[in-house]
């Protein structure tokens, strides 16, 4: 599967916008995972896809299709699998993005930082899991207990907890964090 960098993902969503000014609409990509990591907060080099939510989804996935052949991207390179995974009261921002027809928008750090404690995925060959970027969530919103964590994810998924041994994976992580 192709790595897709910064430059490549800063391409393939500007010419998406092209695509969708040429057809009259704006695409609006709200995104998830890697791909913000790398864009909005620019600590990953790199993502195997991109995790989004587009509107008008029928019309911005087949703008999707067409930028992945053109600029040799793997099939589902940009996918909405992420959608069985928000939350109800999920909160938005707007992505500073300077690029006619086309408006990126993220969850806010605290929002995402619930999605993944709760997923809390370890690293395997060839994907980078959770932890790096919980740790980076961690410090950017000054967290210092596992309970603030579970406060961060009562108020978008009131009725999950922190398994067990994800609670002692935050705990590392914030101890790191504060030392």
């Amino acid at each position: 599967m192709t790595n897709i960098t910064k430059p490549l993902l800063v391409q393939a969503l500007n010419r998406m916008g092209e695509l969708a000014l040429e057809a009259g609409f704006k695409v609006e990509i709200c995104l998830y995972g890697g791909a913000l990591m790398m864009l909005a907060y620019d600590v990953r080099a790199m993502t195997k896809d991109v995790d989004a939510v587009v509107h008008p989804s029928r019309e911005g996935m087949a703008l999707a299709m067409r930028v992945g052949r053109e600029l040799g991207l793997p099939d589902g390179w940009l996918n909405d699998d992420v959608k069985m995974f928000l939350a109800p009261s999920g909160q938005t921002r707007v992505l500073p993005w300077d690029a006619p027809g086309i408006m990126l928008t993220a969850p806010t750090a605290g929002y995402l930082l619930a999605m993944k404690a709760l997923a809390c995925r370890h690293p395997l060959p060839g994907y980078q899991g959770d932890l790096d970027d919980l740790r980076f969530l961690i410090g950017k919103l000054g967290i210092k207990t596992v309970d603030e964590i579970q406060g961060t994810i009562d108020k978008y998924y009131p009725d999950d907890v922190i398994m067990a041994e994800h609670a002692a994976v935050l705990k590392n992580l914030i101890e790191e964090e504060l030392s």
